[in-house]
C-alpha cells in the first residue's frame, strides 16, 4: 500500500509540474507594442454555430465592408478549420474612447437590406450563429454574469463570470428576429514599464464585446457619423422582417480600460472557461484504477505463467502420465502466418504512423508550442507529422510482412501508403462536396486539396516506400519455436471466447481511463471551445497505452489457453475494442449535448466521428498487437520444447 501511495505522490507531482505549463508561452509569437492613437486593427474570422457545424465567412452576410477587402494568408490548419481572416471597417485606436459611431459612412442614409439578405440574416439568427472577431490576435468574448447556487446572503455579493466565444448575431423573441447592430467594444490594455523620457507603450490583453440591438429610429446620428445611444430602458430592438426590405444602421462604440493582466497570461481568460477540477478528479481516478488493475493483472499473469512454465519444464517422467494442456500445446502453430498478411501489416504500419504523430503532437503541445494563440498550428503540425512518420510506419509494416512470409514488398508498401489515408481522403472528399453545396467556408478549397494530395503522394508515399524497403531487408522477427507442417485442429470454443464478447470486455478499461478527457475534446471540436489541457492529455495517453497493452496480453493469454492459435487478427481487433465505446459515446453526445436537427450537419458529425473511431481503432489495435506479440514471443522462448 505504501508503494501505491508513493506512486500516487509521484504522479501528482508530475501533474502539478504539467499544470504549471498551462501559462507557458509560445516561442515565436512576439507581443505588439502600441503607442497612444496607434490603430488597433479589428479583423473578422468567421461565423460559427454548434447547431449546424457549418462555418461561414464574415462577408457572407451583408455587414459593412471596408473600401478594400484583404484576406490574411493562412496556414493549412486555418484553412481546414474554416477560418477566413479578413479586415473590417471598425476604426479603433489605442486608448482612444468612442461614444458611438456609425459604421457605414452614411448616417443620413441607412443600410437597406433586400428581402433576400433579410431572409439570410433571419435564417442565421434562427440557426444560432456567433460572430468571431479578433483584435491583435485576441478573439472577442462576451461576458456572461450569473449568480451561482450559493447561499442567499452571498448571492448579493458574488456573481460568477464566464466568457462565451464570439458574440451572438442576434436573438429571437417568439417568431420575430432581432439583429445585434450595435457593438460596444471593451478593450483592456496593460501599460508597459518604460524609461521616464520614453512614451508609454500599451499591449492589448483582453477584448470583450457587448452586442445590442437598437432600432433605427432610436439611433440619432449626425453628419459626422456620430450617434447617440438611447437610454437602455426606453429603446426598442432592431427587428429583421424576412418578408420585406429592412432599414438599419450598424454602429459601434469603443471603451478602453487599464488592466493588471500581463501580456503573457492574456489567454488565461479564454482558457479557464472549463472546470479544471473535473480533470484532476478524472486523472487521479484513472491512475488509481489503472495501477490497481496493473497490479492485479501482473500478479495473476506472472504467477500463473511461472506455474505454467515450471510445470512444462519439469522432468519428462511426469509428462508421460499427464497429458499436456493449455498454451504449450499450440507451440507448433502459434506463429503460423495469418490470412491476408499484407493488409494486417499495412494497417499496423498506419497504426504506428498515427501513434508517432499523436505522441509527438501531444508532447509538443504540452510544452506550450501549439497554444491556441497560434491559430491552426495544431492541425498543420499533425498533418505534416503524419506525412513524415511514414518512414516508421513503412519500416514496421515491412519487417512484419517479411516475418509473416510475405514476398511482394512493393505491393505491400503501396498498400501501407494508401489504405488508411485513402479511406480518410475518400470520406473527407464526400463530406467536402456536401459542405461546398452549402457555400460554407468549412469546405476545403480545391487548391488546398491538390496540395494535400501532392503531400500524400510526394512526401508520404516515398517515405513509406523507403521505410518499407529497409524494414523488409532487415532480419525478420525471431520466432522462438518452429511452425509445424500440418495445422492443428482447434477445439470448439466457449461462448465468452467469441470475438465480439472479447471486444466488449477489452474496450471497457481503456475507454474508462480516457472517458472524461473525451468529453472535453468533443466540446472543443463540436462546440467551438478551446482545448489546451495537453498536460492532462499526455497523461491520459500514457494511461491508455498501458491499459491497452495489459488488456491485450490478458486476452491473448486466455485465447492460447483455450488452444486457439489464430491470435494475429483477433488481437488487433479486440485491442481496438475501446473504439466501439467511443462510437457509442459519440452517439450519446450527439443525442444529449448537441441540438443538431438538419441532415447535412448530422452527416458531417457522423462522417468525422467515423474517421475518429477508425483512427482510434488503428491506434489502440496497434498498441495491443505489439504488446501481445512481444508477450507471446517471451512465453514461448521460456519453455523447453522437444
Amino acid at each position: 500500500f505504501s508503494f501505491l501511495q508513493e506512486r500516487l505522490r509521484y504522479v501528482l507531482g508530475l501533474l502539478l509540474l504539467l499544470h504549471s505549463t498551462d501559462s507557458f508561452y509560445v516561442p515565436g509569437v512576439a507581443p505588439i507594442n502600441f503607442h497612444r492613437n496607434d490603430p488597433v486593427e479589428i479583423k473578422a474570422v468567421k461565423l460559427t454555430s454548434s447547431r449546424t457545424q457549418l462555418p461561414y465567412e464574415y462577408y457572407s452576410l451583408p455587414f459593412c465592408r471596408p473600401s478594400k477587402i484583404t484576406y490574411k494568408a493562412e496556414n493549412l490548419g486555418e484553412v481546414l478549420r474554416g477560418d477566413r481572416i479578413v479586415n473590417t471597417p471598425f476604426q479603433v485606436s489605442m486608448n482612444v474612447e468612442k461614444k458611438c459611431e456609425v459604421l457605414c459612412n452614411f448616417p443620413n442614409k441607412p443600410v437597406t437590406l433586400s428581402v433576400e439578405e433579410s431572409k439570410l440574416i433571419a435564417e442565421r439568427i434562427r440557426e444560432d450563429y456567433y460572430v468571431h472577431l479578433i483584435a491583435d490576435n485576441l478573439p472577442v468574448a462576451t461576458r456572461l454574469e450569473f449568480y451561482s447556487n450559493r447561499e442567499e446572503e452571498e448571492k448579493k455579493k458574488e456573481k460568477d463570470v464566464q466568457f462565451e466565444h464570439g458574440y451572438r448575431l442576434g436573438f429571437m423573441d417568439g417568431n420575430k428576429f432581432y439583429l445585434h447592430n450595435h457593438l460596444s467594444f471593451i478593450l483592456y490594455y496593460h501599460r508597459e514599464d518604460v524609461e521616464e523620457s520614453q512614451e508609454h507603450t500599451y499591449r492589448v490583453v483582453r477584448f470583450e464585446v457587448i452586442p445590442q440591438s437598437i432600432k433605427l429610429e432610436d439611433l440619432k446620428a449626425d453628419e459626422k457619423s456620430m450617434c447617440t445611444l438611447p437610454e437602455a430602458a426606453g429603446s426598442a430592438p432592431q427587428e429583421i422582417d424576412p418578408t420585406k426590405e429592412n432599414k438599419l444602421l450598424f454602429t459601434y462604440s469603443v471603451h478602453w480600460e487599464e488592466s493588471d493582466i500581463k501580456w503573457a497570461s492574456r489567454w488565461d481568460t479564454y482558457l479557464t472557461m472549463s472546470d479544471v477540477q473535473i480533470h484532476w478528479f478524472s486523472i487521479i481516478n484513472s491512475v488509481v484504477v489503472v495501477f490497481f488493475l496493473s497490479g492485479i493483472l501482473s500478479m495473476i499473469i506472472i504467477r500463473t505463467l511461472r506455474k505454467d512454465i515450471a510445470n512444462y519444464n519439469k522432468e519428462d517422467d511426469i509428462e508421460d502420465t499427464m497429458e499436456e494442456s493449455g498454451w504449450k500445446l499450440v507451440h507448433g502453430d502459434v506463429f503460423r502466418p495469418p490470412q491476408y498478411p499484407m493488409i494486417l501489416s499495412s494497417l499496423l504500419g498506419s497504426g504506428i504512423q498515427l501513434f508517432c504523430m499523436i505522441l509527438i503532437v501531444i508532447f509538443v503541445a504540452m510544452l506550450g508550442m501549439l497554444s491556441p494563440s497560434s491559430r491552426g498550428a495544431l492541425m498543420t503540425t499533425a498533418c505534416f507529422l503524419f506525412m513524415f512518420m511514414g518512414v516508421f510506419g513503412g519500416f514496421f509494416a515491412g519487417r512484419l510482412y517479411r516475418t509473416l512470409k510475405g514476398h511482394r514488398w512493393k505491393k505491400g508498401a503501396f498498400c501501407t501508403a494508401t489504405l488508411y489515408p485513402g479511406v480518410v481522403f475518400g470520406i473527407c472528399f464526400v463530406l467536402n462536396c456536401f459542405i461546398w453545396g452549402k457555400h460554407s467556408s468549412g469546405a476545403v478549397p480545391f487548391p488546398t486539396m491538390v496540395a494535400l494530395l501532392c503531400m500524400w503522394f510526394g512526401i508520404s508515399l516515398p517515405l513509406v516506400y523507403l521505410g518499407y524497403y529497409f524494414g523488409f531487408r532487415k532480419q525478420p522477427y525471431d520466432n522462438p519455436v518452429r511452425t509445424n507442417q500440418i495445422p492443428r485442429q482447434i477445439p470448439e470454443q466457449r461462448w465468452y471466447m467469441n470475438k465480439f464478447v472479447g471486444i466488449l470486455m477489452a474496450g471497457i478499461l481503456p475507454f474508462g481511463a480516457m472517458f472524461i478527457e473525451l468529453f472535453f475534446i468533443f466540446s472543443a471540436i463540436w462546440e467551438n471551445q478551446f482545448y489546451y489541457l495537453f498536460g492532462f492529455l499526455f497523461l491520459v495517453f500514457i494511461i491508455l497505452v498501458v491499459s491497452c497493452s495489459q488488456i491485450s496480453i490478458v486476452m491473448v493469454y486466455f485465447q492460447l489457453c483455450a488452444e486457439d492459435y489464430r491470435w494475429w487478427w483477433r488481437t488487433f481487433l479486440v485491442s481496438g475494442g475501446s473504439a466501439f465505446y467511443v462510437l457509442i459515446y459519440a452517439v450519446f453526445y450527439f443525442v444529449n449535448k448537441l441540438d443538431i436537427v438538419e441532415f447535412i450537419p448530422s452527416l458531417l458529425y457522423f462522417g468525422y466521428t467515423a474517421l475518429m473511431v477508425l483512427s482510434f481503432w488503428l491506434l489502440t489495435g496497434t498498441i495491443g498487437f505489439y504488446a501481445a506479440y512481444m508477450f507471446v514471443r517471451k512465453i514461448y522462448a521460456a519453455v523447453k520444447i522437444d
